[in-house]
């Protein structure tokens, strides 16, 4: 994890620098897609985020760490401090959950989401809204907001690769939902599931009852729980 500040704001990045060996597929706006990546940067940025160019500002902020090469790069109004690891049997998980926008991801054409925490299910007391930036409009674009890292030390085929997406965005909305955020997530949420190139011949499968797909749903499902009740207590704890 490191720091910088910007526009006034002292914010953080998680940076994992995995060298060769990694064949990645990622929802980034920058190294999106399937192919080999060294590098996964995690940033925060503020809440009222305006730049146009993020790609390019990923860029720079690869830059300043000295990462070289394909990499990924996800961009987070959530609290980069916050990050939470999830873990089980050699498949490790990092969550960023922040919850300001929480999106059904089926939703009747042209309705907009509301520019509110959510109501908690169970009867239980709902968090405080964060306070908004000035001017700040619903339809404004804002950077990813529960971004998931999934690393597997095996190889998994391209179809694998697409089906541990599959997996760990389900065991996300899973995770949302029993911690009493009645939503699928964000609009703008981003994943990146890395698999090691050698150690074997491909994995076929990776879906929650495969062998490692059920790792990568438990291992999510941990860190995006522990980050929605961390993210409620957050805003409870500034009402």
């Amino acid at each position: 994890m490191t720091w910088r500040v910007e526009g006034g704001k002292r914010l953080a990045s998680t940076v994992w620098r995995a060298g060769d060996g990694q064949r990645m597929i990622s929802s980034a706006m920058l190294g999106g897609g399937i192919g080999p990546a060294r590098w996964v940067l995690n940033a925060q940025v503020p809440g009222g985020y305006s730049r146009m160019d993020p790609v390019v500002h990923l860029e720079e902020l690869a830059a300043s760490h000295g990462l070289d090469g394909p990499g990924v790069g996800m961009l987070t109004a959530a609290s980069v401090s916050r990050t939470m690891r999830g873990d089980d049997e050699g498949v490790s998980v990092s969550a960023t959950v922040g919850l300001r926008v929480p999106t059904w991801a089926a939703a009747p054409a042209g309705a907009v989401d509301p520019e509110l925490a959510p109501m908690l299910l169970d009867g239980a007391t709902p968090p405080s809204p964060p306070l908004q930036p000035s001017g700040e409009s619903p339809s404004a674009w804002t950077p990813g907001t529960v971004n998931i890292v999934v690393a597997i030390p095996v190889p998994l085929s391209d179809g694998a690769l697409v089906n541990a997406v599959v997996t760990a965005t389900e065991a996300k909305t899973q995770a949302l939902l029993e911690a009493g955020y009645p939503c699928t997530g964000t609009a703008s949420d981003v994943i990146c599931v890395a698999a090691t190139t050698g150690g074997g011949a491909q994995e076929p499968f990776a879906g929650p009852r495969s062998t490692w797909g059920a790792r990568i749903a438990r291992a999510v499902h941990a860190a995006v729980h522990a980050g929605a009740l961390g993210y409620a207590a957050f805003l409870q704890a500034r009402r």
